[in-house]
């Protein structure tokens, strides 16, 4: 599972519909191409409504799932639920907000009473596999788009 938070967004309201800002159309862009190199070739990727998620997502690919369950105010369950984790086969990218993704990165952790800050734009890659008949969680990579 990947959990990438969106780019950095104008203030405004309605919340919903933000959008990046000039540096958070680069900040896209940048994790987006890492994440070409990277990304395996069959990943499900699913995206916040959010305008501002949608537009982080759209510099890596339009073949994206709208997935309301992860909109903004979600819950880390909900995500959890979203992505079928940790029980989806393949590769599940998550394109969303904080808190929420704070919280979806601190119980893969094994931290369930606190809350992770996901810079905007940075990507959480974690990993899962299954040994002696329990699920072990790997965090692979933590890389923020000021350092690509």
């Amino acid at each position: 599972m990947i959990l990438w938070r969106h780019a950095e967004a104008a203030d405004g309201t309605p919340d919903h519909d933000r959008e990046l800002t000039a540096k958070g159309a680069k900040q896209a862009e940048k994790v987006a191409a890492f994440l070409h190199r990277h990304l395996p070739e069959h990943s499900r990727i699913l995206v916040s409504p959010a305008t501002r998620a949608q537009q982080t997502a759209a510099a890596l690919t339009s073949r994206f799932t709208l997935a309301p369950s992860i909109a903004p105010g979600a819950s880390a369950q909900a995500v959890l639920q979203a992505a079928h984790w940790p029980d989806a086969g393949g590769t599940v990218l998550v394109v969303g907000h904080q808190p929420t993704l704070g919280e979806v990165a601190a119980q893969l952790l094994g931290c369930n009473d606190y809350s992770l800050n996901i810079k905007k734009g940075a990507l959480w890659w974690f990993s899962r596999r299954e040994r002696e008949g329990s699920v072990q969680v790997a965090l692979r990579l933590v890389i923020a788009p000021d350092f690509l």
